[in-house]
């Protein structure tokens, strides 16, 4: 078994994973993400017991019990670049022996769901409402950085998704992956709304918005809107979906991302007080993984 070289994985000298300055013993199975670390103690004040605090940047995680089940929360701040450290020191805590710096021989697998916001880009997607995406566009391009990306992307939807927008030969290869079947099963309900989610490398002009700069294409928003692929329709913009879906697939993990509609971008609406949504969307995801 190949030895990780201390370039390649860093411990901090307390034994903790680098950027996220958690140890193996203090992550539990279930894995809540958010974007912003203010966040954290909004999901952390559902807990009944914390047993484990860590701020490092915008890594902020606690980790405690809700109604038996053991959950860390943690911050991954903005973009799939984020993410991509992120789930690679996830898995290494659960997955390599921090002491011989070697992959484990058995692997486990760790529960991730993104609570986050995001922009529909379907009128009939109201603001305020719920939407668990049951599939991921990634715009970013961080898994084609890794090798067996193709065996968890659906190719042909990214093959009738670049013909159909006339995508750009300049840009990155789009690539569509999927959240865990059980997880998804897991979190829809009656009041959650599901679709295709696009993760965005920024926040203006790759999700089409327009301040000083025109765009490379103008219609960019419009044709994503009217797209088909069989019947799945892409509903809406975030920042971290496809990175999390891809490099979980690839590490063995589950994951799914549900987000508080707070915008829709072809009405020109937005929510006008989204964080009564937020908490009500945190209880009802900490409430369906710990049954």
């Amino acid at each position: 078994m190949r030895r990780i070289e201390e370039s390649e994985l860093i411990i901090n000298p307390d034994g903790s994973v680098f950027h996220l300055h958690i140890k193996p013993d203090e992550l539990a199975p279930n894995v809540i993400l958010v974007g912003d670390p203010g966040r954290v103690e909004t999901v952390a004040a559902f807990f009944d017991s914390i047993e484990f605090s860590s701020n490092n940047r915008e890594f902020v995680s606690r980790t405690g019990v809700y109604r038996d089940t053991r959950f860390t929360v943690l911050s991954t701040g903005i973009g799939t670049d984020n993410i991509d450290i992120v789930l690679n020191e996830l898995d290494a805590l659960v997955n390599v022996d921090f002491a011989t710096r070697k992959v484990k021989q058995q692997q486990k697998s760790i529960n991730i769901v993104r609570i986050g916001t995001s922009g529909s880009l379907q009128e009939d997607l109201p603001v305020d409402s719920w939407l668990l995406s049951q599939s991921a566009i990634g715009f970013d391009g961080v898994l084609n950085f890794y090798e067996g990306c193709e065996k968890n992307s659906d190719l042909e939807f990214e093959k009738q998704l670049i013909e159909d927008i006339s995508w750009s030969p300049r840009l990155t290869r789009p690539y569509v992956v999927e959240a865990d079947k059980g997880l998804f099963n897991l979190l829809h309900g009656e009041n959650v709304y599901t679709g295709v989610t696009i993760s965005a490398p920024g926040f203006y002009g790759p999700q089409g918005r327009v301040l000083r700069l025109p765009l490379q294409d103008a219609d960019i928003n419009e044709k994503l809107s009217d797209f088909r692929f069989g019947e799945k329709r892409i509903t809406n913009y975030e920042m971290e979906c496809s990175a999390i879906y891809g490099l979980s697939a690839l590490l063995g993990h589950k994951a799914a991302t549900v987000c508080a509609i707070i915008a829709n971008r072809n009405a020109g609406t937005a929510s006008e007080d989204y964080k009564p949504v937020i908490k009500t969307l945190i209880q009802y995801v900490l409430d369906r993984l710990s049954r």
